[in-house]
Parts: C-alpha cells; structure tokens; sequence
C-alpha cells in the first residue's frame, strides 16, 4: 500500500487496463474475415466469443477472493498475461487453421483474463476515491466500454494490410503492454486514507463516511441487500444487452429504418454505451446510488411501453439510446453502490460475485429475444416480458432505496444512544 501516488494517474493505470479488456466487444470485425479466409461458420467463430463472455463474468466471480489477497498489482498482471496470450494465441491458431485453439485461446485465455482484468483496478479505485466513488468506477468503465471502439477500426486496418495472423499478434503484444504498464503503478492507498480535503471536512464533522457495513463477501452474501442488488443488475443487464443484440433488425422492423441506417444507429449505441458509464457514475455521487437505479427502470419502462406502438424513428433511436445507458451506467455504478453497502474491506471479491450478472444476462436476453422472435415472428411480444421484468426490477429498487434509508435511521438512533 502506497500513499505516494497520484491518485489521478491511478485512474489513468485502471482506464488502460479496461481499455485493453474493452476490445473484447469489436469481435465482431473479425467475424467475416475469419469466416471468408478460414471458411469457418459465422455460428462456429460465435461460439469463441459466447465463451469469452460467458467467462468473463464467471472468472471474475471465482477469481474475487483471489484479487483480494494478491493485490490489484498481481492479478492485473495476470490478466495482461492471459489476456495478451489469449488474443496472440488467436493468431497462432488461425495460422494452422484450428478452429478449436481459437476457440480455447480467444474465449478461454482471453475471457479468464477479461473478467480478472475488470475487478482488478475498481476495488482499487473506489478505495482511493472515497469522496467520488461513482466518478471513479465510471472513469475505468468508460474505458472498457469505449475500448472496441479503438480497436474495432485499427483491427479492420491492421487485417486488411497485413491478414489477420499478424493483426491478432499485434493487438495481442500491444494489449499485453497497455495492461502491464497500468498494473505497475496501481497500488491501493493504505488503510484509513482520506483526500486532503475529505480528511479536513471529516475531522471537522461536515463530512462523515456513511457505509452501511463493513462486511466480508461471504458475509455480505447472506444479506438481503446482496441479493436485491443482484436482482436489479440482472433483469438492467439482461435488458441491455436484449436490445444490443438485436438492434440492427428491431431498428428495421419496428422503427421502419434502412439497414444503412441502423448501422449508423448501432455505432452510435456504443457511444451512449460508454457516456452512460461514467455519466450516469458520476450523477449517482449526487442523487445516490439507488436514485440512480430508480431513474434506469423508470426510463426503461416508459422506452419499453413506447417502443412497440412508436412511429418515429427518430424517437425510436432515441428511446433505445436511453436503455443503452441505463445498460452501461448499471455496470459503473455497481462498484460504488457495493462499496455504500458492504464497505471496502472485500469490494473485489463481492463484486465478482455480482458480476454473475453479466454471464446470466447474457445468456437471458439474446435467448428470450430470439426464442419470442421464432414462436411470433415479431419483436412486440418482446417488450411486454421486459416491462413485467422492469417493473419487478423497479419495485425491488424502491424497496432497496427504504431499507437502506430505514437502517441509516437506526444507525444515527444508535450512534446519539451512545453519545
């Protein structure tokens, strides 16, 4: 633990590591090549991709407690390591033609170290900016969210100059170097570190560091707290990324948009994928976490109302860009609010087990839009599942938002007992 570095310049260190990781979502660019040079099936180059992700939640689960006791400095390390290897060895299996080693490094190596990669430097994070946790997380998920859209057009250059054997040894070396160069300077703060100005305005009592607990993951995961919280990310993400995967065509069908047009409008998403990260981060240190949430499903309720009966394109674009934020801002705000909760003692860990979320939800919704799409032809009978899904997500919200409010009370009650 070191109290020398800039805490600024330790954002910057988890920024480049979540951009590197970030690239995972331009794998698309790779799908056509691969498929016309290798003669590989599009379904067949999926399944590298389904098993990235797929991991990605999964390892930053089982590998939680294992950030936890080494340090973001190790794990990161770790991740470069498997990250890098993973997207060279994509390469290398590419040049003799197995599509099994593709599939082993690009979605195992690459996913294992994509998800311990994405916990590494936000406990990191949050502990060094206690006076902004939601600016902080969001900075680092901005990065990984704006992360495919370097690599996707410098991928598409690099395959068409020198093929895409070379392309993958290059993003792989060049990725390698990015994450390890964020992971030697990532340190967490040591214990009881304050800003300057927070120090000041706590000793003096205009300030008070109000988390609701101090508790381990396996302590925080018998709380009902836990488990709301899990809830809401889940039904957020599985609705997110419902209607990433199925943009393009719902743009066409519903919104009544060319195919040209929709492209445009999915390129776009990423932007507001990205600018919710750390916008919708950066409101939640002044409206609170669990506003925040409140504010996601109202907005996806009223999008998801509209959407079926909608005439205007324009409104449409609009409507999915909303639910697009509420998407990425789910995922920037999780680390704060987990940090409000359970404090800091074990965020890593607690978040990867939160983090389950993203494997589930992506499994939840491209599955539920495509079994509905094939049993009715239409996307409509979509959103009525989604609205009832919402509106579960937000009454669990509402409640969250009172219980904690409810235990804040008896906490202030207690603390002027003792006084």
């Amino acid at each position: 633990m070191e109290s020398n570095k800039n805490r600024w310049l330790i954002a910057l260190s988890a920024i480049a590591i979540h951009i590197s990781i970030g690239a995972a979502y331009a794998y698309s660019v790779y799908t056509i090549p691969l498929g016309e040079t290798m003669g590989w099936s599009v379904s067949s180059v999926t399944i590298a991709f389904t098993v990235m992700m797929t991991l990605g939640g999964a390892s930053a689960a089982v590998f939680g407690r294992f950030v936890e006791r080494n340090g973001p400095r190790k794990s990161a390390m770790l991740a470069a390591v498997l990250f890098g290897l993973g997207q060279a060895g994509s390469g290398f299996a590419v040049s003799i033609d197995s599509l099994t080693l593709f599939i082993l490094s690009y979605g195992l190596l690459s996913g294992i170290g994509l998800g311990i990669g994405y916990i590494s430097p936000v406990s990191t994070l949050v502990k060094w900016f206690p006076d902004r946790r939601g600016l902080a997380t969001g900075m680092a998920v901005l990065g990984f969210g704006s992360g495919a859209l370097i690599t996707a057009p410098v991928a598409a250059s690099l395959m068409e100059s020198v093929g895409i054997t070379t392309t993958f040894y290059i993003l792989g070396g060049s990725y390698f170097l990015l994450m390890t160069a964020g992971a030697l300077y990532i340190a967490p703060p040591p214990a009881g570190w304050l800003p300057k100005g927070m120090k000041e305005n706590v000793a003096s009592g205009k300030e008070k560091i109000r988390d609701l607990s101090q508790l381990t993951a396996r302590e925080s995961v018998k709380t009902k707290h836990f488990w709301m919280l899990w809830t809401i990310m889940l039904i957020n993400t599985s609705a997110g990324i419902m209607m990433i995967s199925v943009a393009s065509p719902m743009a066409q069908s519903i919104g009544g948009m060319t195919a040209g047009a929709a492209a445009v409008m999915v390129g776009i998403m990423g932007i507001f994928n990205g600018a919710g990260r750390i916008g919708w981060a950066a409101a939640s240190d002044y409206l609170s976490r669990p506003v925040v949430f409140i504010i996601f499903f109202i907005i996806q309720l009223v999008a998801f109302i509209t959407l079926p009966v909608i005439g205007s394109a324009i409104l449409f674009q609009i409507l999915i860009f909303l639910v697009v934020s509420c998407y990425g801002g789910g995922f920037s705000n999780l680390p704060a609010f987990i940090a409000d909760l359970f404090g800091t003692k074990e965020l890593g860990a607690i978040h990867g087990y939160l983090l389950t979320t993203w494997s589930l939800g992506g499994l939840i919704g491209p599955t539920l839009v495509s079994q509905i799409y094939a049993a009715t032809g239409s996307y409509i009978p979509v959103f009525y599942v989604f609205i009832g899904l919402i509106i579960v997500a937000l009454v669990i919200s509402i409640m969250l938002k009172a219980n904690i409010r409810g235990v804040r009370k008896e906490q202030a009650q207690k603390a002027q007992r003792v006084m």
